[in-house]
């Protein structure tokens, strides 16, 4: 993965993936923050995880959130996946989560505390203003609407419970796949 700001070392000739880039999963975790979260944190890695697979796979979300009392509005049927996941001993896990989150830390628009064994993730003044001016942007209007979604059906539930139900619900694509491999539908 690169910053932007180092993109210059790189040949032009080369293909660039956003999925390549510090600060595209930065801008994602701001949002997932700010809007999944409460007042701006969330506590654990585990539920930032599962939260973020739920926005990162759509049709992991709609068919998670179909088994939930809550409705859910339809959006287009996509088979795209935004940025793609491992299996992990927690679940889905992206090995990238430290790298994105020490940028973010370093940039101050976190701030990572231990609460006993509970990692929380909580949006500093700036990170809340930069997460407010990203979910604004017309780019980032679907991702956002979607993450707002997340939060009404899954924002109340633990890391743990929902790192089961992901497990329970969908076996053959996470729970059978062997560690580190990618998550696909």
């Amino acid at each position: 993965m690169r910053s932007l700001n180092r993109l210059g070392t790189r040949p032009a000739s080369l293909p660039l993936a956003a999925d390549d880039i510090v600060e595209f999963h930065a801008a994602r975790l701001l949002l997932l923050t700010l809007l999944c979260g409460v007042s701006g944190r969330i506590e654990g890695l585990t539920k930032m995880a599962k939260l973020d697979f739920f926005s990162r796979y759509p049709e992991f979300f709609e068919a998670a959130a179909q088994t939930q009392a809550k409705p859910v509005p339809s959006h287009e049927p996509s088979a795209a996946v935004e940025s793609a996941m491992v299996r992990h001993h927690y679940g889905p896990w992206d090995k990238r989560y430290y790298h994105v989150l020490a940028h973010l830390e370093a940039k101050q628009l976190i701030k990572i505390t231990k609460v006993k064994k509970t990692y929380v993730i909580a949006l500093t003044e700036i990170g809340k203003e930069r997460a407010q001016r990203i979910a604004e942007k017309p780019s980032f209007q679907p991702l956002a609407a979607r993450m707002r979604e997340i939060k009404k059906v899954f924002g109340l539930r633990t890391g743990s419970s929902l790192k089961n139900m992901i497990y329970n619900m969908f076996d053959s694509e996470v729970s059978r796949r062997p560690l580190g491999e990618i998550i696909e539908k």
